[in-house]
């Protein structure tokens, strides 16, 4: 990484690549929104997992470069099932992630 910093009116900021920024920050505006709390500030376990697993995905796949598709037949599992899962429409069995994870962990070597 080459990284600066630069001064404008007084702030100081650090001037990145914007490939490795978007590493670091992730693609946001596709990233599924985690479930608001409720007044008492309890969160629904599931509603919670499903939201957090999918915007982990998202975000090391994009980072990554990959499409949907190409995860999933890196992950050996059909599409539209890395879409339901990624859209939180299903929650995925141990063994699918234990996949997605082992496909994205190849694909960072």
């Amino acid at each position: 990484m080459v990284a600066g910093t630069i001064n404008i009116k007084g702030e100081r900021y650090v001037v990145i690549p914007e490939t490795e920024y978007l590493g670091y920050v992730g693609h946001s505006q596709n990233l599924r929104s985690l479930p608001v709390a409720d007044a008492d500030g309890t969160v629904d376990a599931l509603a919670f997992s499903r939201a957090s697993i999918a915007r982990d995905i998202i975000r090391d796949r994009q980072k990554l470069g990959l499409s949907q598709a190409e995860l999933a037949r890196r992950a050996g599992i059909r599409p539209e099932t890395l879409n339901r899962i990624e859209k939180l429409k299903t929650s995925a069995a141990t063994r699918i992630l234990e996949r997605i994870d082992q496909a994205l962990t190849r694909a960072k070597a």
